[in-house]
């Protein structure tokens, strides 16, 4: 395992409880991670450093919700451990390889997360990844693409 900064794993921390907190808040599970990954909040979170990361899960779910001028609510609903895993495994992937949330999301969006949770979340979190990315990878070369 990368040995990350304790800062950086805090930040794991704080967006596995963000997308906990997007569940306890009754938003549409899949939605709102495409929502999230998708922003310029994840964005902010992907710099060297920004203000919001430490702003904590509740400021940060604020700052998305405004920015997407309301996440939808109700709809399709994923285990808390689903969305705490989803969120902080997202997190570690941008500083296990340098990717930024968007292109990390289009290797493995919130359907491949939730359908490999099973199977990786014992895990180590980077096994867990390059499984993910070599899931995507024999994806699309079986599509010829």
């Amino acid at each position: 395992m990368a040995n990350l900064s304790l800062e950086k794993r805090q930040l794991c921390d704080i967006q596995g409880r963000l997308f906990e907190l997007a569940l306890k808040n009754g938003y549409d599970c899949p939605s709102f991670i495409k929502a999230f990954m998708n922003s310029q909040t994840a964005a902010a979170l992907d710099d060297t450093y920004d203000r919001l990361q430490w702003a904590g899960e509740e400021y940060i779910l604020e700052e998305l919700n405004d920015e997407v001028h309301g996440l939808k609510t109700a709809g399709t609903i994923y285990t808390n451990e689903v969305m705490y895993w989803t969120g902080y495994t997202y997190r570690y992937w941008h500083y296990y390889t340098g990717e930024n949330s968007r292109e990390i999301y289009r290797t493995a969006d919130e359907k491949i997360m939730k359908e490999c949770w099973l199977g990786f979340h014992t895990l180590d979190v980077e096994m867990a990844i390059d499984d993910l990315k070599e899931i995507h990878r024999q994806t699309y070369q079986n599509k010829g693409v």
